[in-house]
């Protein structure tokens, strides 16, 4: 029985692991990412995603296991719905933050008694600040997010749990190791994907302007076609 057990913990890792992989979850921590400046913030993300995940599984687990409250699929539903509006505000705060800065306007001058009239792009850039970071600072928007994620994916974690599992305290320690793989594969994830933006700023301000207004992009677009697909497709609202 407890070889059993281990085996099931051991592909609980698993999960949470791939877990981390979904594409909801890439896309939202990709537009926190794109913020940071080096590799050990754009970890941080990652591991607060995970945190805030893992706290949203656990209270979905006393709620479903202790109390033996069913989530309806409705409710479900509403909860993916929520992580689609989050993609979509992701996504603006993103996009509005980074072309902020670029001004188009004419320049005048005079070449061998010619006047001469262009229009130029320019990036103010960002104001220099030393500013003393700290974890709530960096960690307080991606462990929201983590929630949000936690809470949407609930349902189905808890609906697993309750089918191979029967003692409430495994079912807990399953889920903390499920929630131990997501927080691993986000660390490995969100360190990955934030080695373009630590690396291009100084040498490639443009493409890395470029860059960071494309994930926010990405987020918003991808966020409205889940809140597409949930209102008509699946007529939560429609």
């Amino acid at each position: 029985m407890n070889g059993i057990f281990l085996s099931v913990l051991g592909f609980g890792f698993v999960l949470g692991l791939k877990h981390a992989l979904d594409p909801d979850h890439l896309v939202a921590v990709s537009a926190i990412v794109s913020e940071s400046k080096s590799v050990k913030k754009s970890s941080l993300v990652g591991t607060f995603w995970g945190l805030g995940h893992t706290l949203s599984l656990l209270s979905a687990g006393i709620v479903v296991i202790v109390l033996k409250v069913q989530i309806s699929d409705r409710v479900a539903l509403w909860m993916e719905f929520a992580v689609a509006l989050m993609l979509i505000l992701l996504g603006l705060k993103s996009m509005i933050k980074h072309l902020r800065g670029w001004n188009l306007h004419r320049h005048r001058h005079t070449h061998n008694g010619s006047t001469h009239t262009h229009l130029h792009l320019h990036h103010a850039g960002e104001t220099q600040r030393h500013r003393h970071l700290h974890l709530i600072d960096i960690g307080a928007r991606p462990l929201l997010v983590g929630v949000v994620h936690g809470i949407a994916g609930s349902a189905a974690l808890t609906l697993l749990v309750l089918t191979t599992i029967q003692s409430a305290v495994a079912g807990f320690i399953y889920i903390i190791v499920f929630g131990i793989g997501s927080v691993a594969g986000m660390l490995i994830v969100s360190s990955l994907i934030g080695l373009p933006f630590v690396f291009t700023p100084k040498r490639f301000k443009l493409l890395n302007e470029g860059l960071q207004a494309a994930v926010g992009l990405f987020s918003l677009t991808f966020g409205l076609f889940l809140a597409w697909q949930y209102c008509f497709q699946d007529h939560l609202i429609f």
